[in-house]
């Protein structure tokens, strides 16, 4: 069927599904280049920031001094040449940017950075940070009256600090609805699998304890995030989680599923067989 007769839907699932193939493309040579960590966590969440810059949030390269955009915190800052790549895929700024990326003195630091790079909202990284600050901004959206929503996608791993189960306790209390967190739970953390270092489950069960809104999707499948995230807030007066069931190094079949990606950097003929399992995605 012609593109041009596609139901919209369709149509904005295949440019998302291309838009998270290209961010890890991008990903993998970034990191390559740079000879850095982290492939493995910017490839989970590749359709997150595919459907969210393409369908979900109020922000353009356009509009990103107005006071009412959207905000979106990447909490697990490590992950940032995914971000870095999704924003030069929409136009936030040069594609040619990406390939200085964590190298001395270059635009892109390895962790993400607000100073100089356009739609970088926090620099994070420091994890445990990203749900504090984005209550902070939805408080202050609240109280302002704006119409704006703050996004803040955590790690699995993260959630085992305990200043995000504050922040967690805070949202509920000041009915921060217009406040979403995402957690890619790709089940692997920097040195182990998640249920071996510190177990989360029944993780869902514990955000909507503390009061929050929770659904779960499969954090690969576009469709299904979009749908989910056009309901958003999910009930009226509670913030929303989404709880997205991703897996680490998803789109490179050695990298899947293995603990080893969290901080090996693809070189040689691995590098090549990444590239070629990518571009060979539909």
């Amino acid at each position: 069927m012609p593109s041009s007769t596609m139901p919209p839907s369709i149509q904005t699932n295949a440019a998302c599904r291309e838009l998270a193939r290209r961010i890890r493309i991008h990903a993998v040579r970034m990191t390559h280049l740079a000879g850095s960590s982290h492939v493995g966590s910017s490839l989970s969440l590749a359709e997150l920031l595919a459907v969210l810059y393409r369908s979900i949030l109020r922000i353009t390269p356009e509009t990103i001094d107005d006071p009412d955009r959207d905000r979106l915190i990447l909490s697990k800052g490590h992950a940032c040449a995914g971000l870095y790549a999704a924003l030069a895929e929409c136009g936030f700024f040069p594609v040619e940017w990406l390939d200085d990326f964590y190298h001395d003195g270059a635009r892109l630091p390895g962790h993400a950075t607000a100073e100089g790079i356009p739609g970088i909202e926090v620099s994070s990284g420091s994890l445990g940070h990203g749900l504090g600050i984005a209550c902070g901004l939805a408080l202050a959206g609240k109280r302002d009256g704006r119409p704006f929503r703050v996004f803040t996608v955590l790690s699995d791993g993260e959630c085992d600090e305990g200043s995000i189960w504050e922040a967690v306790l805070f949202a509920p209390h000041h009915r921060l609805d217009n406040l979403v967190a995402i957690v890619d739970y790709n089940k692997i953390q920097s040195l182990d699998r998640v249920e071996d270092v510190l177990g989360l489950e029944p993780l869902a069960d514990k955000w909507r304890a503390f009061g929050w809104a929770t659904r779960e999707v499969d954090g690969h499948d576009v469709g299904q995030i979009e749908e989910t995230l056009r309901g958003l807030p999910f009930e009226p007066g509670k913030p929303s989680c989404l709880i997205a069931h991703t897996v680490k190094g998803k789109g490179v079949s050695f990298m899947e599923n293995t603990v080893l990606w969290h901080y090996r950097s693809p070189q040689g003929e691995e590098y090549q067989r990444a590239l070629e399992e990518l571009e060979a995605t539909v």
